[in-house]
């Protein structure tokens, strides 16, 4: 259902007509936080990818369209989003507090 690639690789040959991507940064008082796990949960919140965050806080799931909860920790806190993803690029910013 879902994985994630190296994340530091471009979106250079994915068909955002057919893909789901969600895609983001894991920031704390808007620097970026490397090294963060970052968990991809189903509406149920099943857990179903993690990821750990590039050295720029860049992180990225392939999924299908739908709600998702995304939820970062790091030795620099932790932090929840909720994604409505549809085909295409999902951006977001994962804030640590």
């Amino acid at each position: 259902m879902c994985g994630a690639p190296d994340q530091k690789q471009g979106l250079e040959g994915i068909d955002l007509k057919k893909e789901t991507v969600i895609q983001g940064q894991v920031l704390r008082d808007g620097a970026p936080v490397p090294s963060a796990y970052v968990r991809l949960l189903d509406a149920s919140g099943e857990f179903t990818a993690e990821v750990v965050s590039s050295a720029t806080g860049l992180f990225r799931f392939f999924a299908k369209p739908g709600t998702w909860q995304l939820r970062a920790l790091s030795a620099n806190g932790r932090g929840e989003a909720t994604v409505t993803a549809d085909k295409g690029l999902n951006a977001t910013q994962l804030q640590l507090a």
